[in-house]
């Protein structure tokens, strides 16, 4: 295969050797033989020179995970409508005139993985976190008719603290979503501050996170009788959305 015909990806992030992205789409492309595509990391400590990243030769899409889901979008040329309405991107497309524009798959993805555990008594869905990933969870859930409230350590307008999430409200939030990197590998044992004996067989907790594949988030729940899930399929579903986008 010549240079010039190579087709190169990456996944643009800060201390990212860990990530799913590269395995995954390093894997498919042996899998579907696609010799002609290669994929990469520009993990970056911060985005000073990101435009020579977008120069580099043959690239045709890049993900975008933390910490630069929001910071990117500056630097792009445009943005779809989705991504203006979440106010992150995960995927960057190459356009044919050479601009760059941004979309985001997280939410495609997150509502495929979270749609078959869903049930009537889910209205709203408490979001544990405020960055970046959070935006499109929020937007996933809102197209679904589930309202959301915000998580975070300290309360704010928008925001309820740790602290204030009482009986009532686990009760009438059935739906609780981890968007936190609490319980990544290799701090397994951390995980979100809240009082896991108020919950019941009607809830459900799902985790972004997908290393290990058993949080303790998930541990937790999961001992008094919730249904909880890792964020494993909301990554497949999110990274062959962006491969769709990437193959127009």
């Amino acid at each position: 295969m010549s240079e010039k015909n190579k087709q190169r990806f990456g996944l643009l992030g800060r201390d990212i050797d860990y990530s799913f992205s590269r395995a995954y789409f390093t894997e498919k492309f042996e899998r579907e033989k696609l010799l002609h595509c290669s994929y990469g990391n520009f993990d970056l400590p911060n985005l000073d020179n990101f435009k020579e990243t977008l120069q580099t030769p043959h690239l045709q899409g890049i993900n975008v995970t933390i910490p630069y889901k929001q910071e990117v979008m500056p630097f792009l040329d445009d943005l779809d409508e989705v991504s203006k309405a979440i106010g992150a991107v995960n995927t960057i497309v190459f356009e044919e005139d050479g601009t760059t524009k941004g979309y985001n798959t997280d939410y495609i993805g997150f509502g495929k993985s979270i749609e078959p555990l869903l049930h009537d008594d889910i209205k709203n869905a408490l979001i544990l976190g405020t960055g970046g990933a959070s935006k499109a969870i929020v937007y996933a859930l809102h197209q679904m008719g589930i309202n959301t409230q915000h998580v975070s350590r300290k309360s704010t307008a928008t925001s309820l603290g740790y602290q204030e999430l009482t009986a009532a409200i686990i009760d009438t939030h059935k739906l609780i979503v981890n968007c936190t990197p609490l319980g990544t590998f290799p701090k397994v044992e951390e995980k979100p501050d809240i009082d896991y004996s108020l919950l019941t067989a009607k809830h459900v907790l799902f985790d972004l996170i997908y290393n290990p594949t058993e949080t303790a988030f998930m541990k937790a729940g999961a001992s008094y009788g919730a249904s909880v899930s890792n964020g494993q399929r909301m990554l497949v579903g999110q990274a062959e959305a962006s491969w769709e986008l990437w193959n127009r």
